[in-house]
């Protein structure tokens, strides 16, 4: 088995195209059905209200000095790289805001084998359909669209369940050394930070396997003197 962590946020574009990036590695891994996949809590603003009120563009002028126009430029470059990995990104209709009970119900959803069908639920809806995922009765309505019972998504967000869980993720991620998203680990032993791009996740994947599955020689060939080549049926480099 190899088992993968993935470190992100529902409002960070990144992560949605790291997420499809990771997918088509995944589709072309040879043993794709010997992978686990976990999806873990990363807040890029723990700090935020449930609703920010702001255009994605105005949010960029904020948080990095952006004149209005580089903003605007920036969104439309994240749109058009959004869309050659398939995805179909609304940035003008976006509605910022607090994800952390997000983070709690995908834990829910993990619980009952739906944490990527959230997870997925959650990226479409901000990314998309302009949806708010700060806001808890939207948070209910797509947990039981992936098949979440009603009463438990209900009395999660009611109550605290899943907090630790969401604080762990964190915490575990900045002792990894993880600075932003998405951040993706393999087998605890390889790291992926951003979206690198399907090549450089296929060779994480491929040499964790391959770590992990050491090939043991049988009949070991014996050393063969100076002069010959070829002994044993094999021969030498």
């Amino acid at each position: 088995m190899v088992d993968v962590e993935i470190w992100s946020d529902v409002v960070c574009p990144w992560c949605y195209v790291g997420k499809r990036q990771f997918e088509e590695a995944l589709g072309r891994f040879g043993h794709a059905d010997q992978v686990t996949v976990s999806w873990r809590s990363f807040e890029l603003d723990p700090k935020s209200p449930r609703e920010v009120g702001m255009s994605m563009d105005r949010i960029l002028e904020r948080k990095y000095g952006m004149s209005e126009e580089q903003a605007r430029t920036a969104n439309q470059q994240m749109t058009s790289l959004a869309a050659s990995v398939g995805l179909d990104y609304h940035l003008d209709r976006v509605r910022a805001g607090n994800t952390f009970d997000a983070h709690r119900l995908i834990h829910l959803a993990a619980a009952h084998g739906l944490g990527g069908a959230l997870k997925e639920r959650l990226l479409a809806a901000y990314f998309t359909e302009g949806r708010s995922i700060g806001d808890p009765a939207t948070l209910a309505e797509l947990a039981v669209e992936v098949g979440l019972d009603p009463g438990e998504v209900g009395e999660t967000l009611a109550g605290e369940a899943f907090s630790a869980d969401v604080r762990a993720d964190e915490a575990r991620a900045t002792a990894l050394g993880a600075t932003g998203v998405p951040f993706f680990v393999i087998d605890e032993t390889y790291g992926v930070a951003g979206a690198q791009g399907t090549d450089v996740l296929l060779g994480a994947l491929e040499r964790a396997w391959s770590e992990s599955h050491p090939v043991t020689l049988l009949n070991p060939p014996e050393p063969v003197g100076d002069g010959e080549a070829c002994a044993d049926g094999s021969c030498t480099i």
